[in-house]
């Protein structure tokens, strides 16, 4: 197994407790008022633990509900909370999956573009031998540095 494979298969276990995580709904009014409403903690005492106006812990609801809340807001009112911020960026599949997935655009347009230009020259190839070439510069791609997979769109 090379470095980047291993790398790939830490990530996934790291991320799987993540993958439950992600099928939770945010609350309609937001995780920060759901918390502070849960603790009895009124806005006026919430921006006092916070250092900050009333109307900026109504700004920080709003923005987190309408998705421009920053990370540093989130995390100053889950600490005047006594609580903490998590954060993650959870994939939508597996990592392999979607290094996969982009191998597979990358092989299908290059094996286009060689093919086309064959054509032009009268020399097709079968489809068999087509589907063959696609699947070895799938795997071919998947071995390699997953950069390259990037590079072509």
């Amino acid at each position: 197994m090379n470095q980047i494979q291993l790398i790939i298969n830490q990530l996934e276990s790291q991320l799987a407790a993540w993958k439950t995580a992600k099928r939770q709904l945010v609350p309609k009014k937001g995780w920060l008022r759901m918390l502070r409403s849960a603790l009895g903690l009124s806005s006026y005492q919430l921006a006092r633990r916070m250092a900050v106006s009333q109307s900026r812990v109504a700004q920080l609801e709003r923005s987190e509900v309408n998705g421009s809340v920053t990370l540093k807001s989130l995390s100053a009112a889950a600490e005047a909370m006594n609580c903490q911020l998590v954060y993650a960026i959870v994939p939508k599949e597996s990592l392999q999956t979607i290094l996969e997935t982009q191998a597979r655009k990358v092989a299908k347009k290059r094996i286009e573009r060689v093919s086309h230009s064959m054509t032009l020259e009268a020399q097709t190839v079968s489809k068999e031998k087509q589907r063959e070439q696609y699947e070895a510069l799938v795997n071919e791609l998947l071995t390699g540095s997953p950069k390259k997979l990037w590079n072509e769109e």
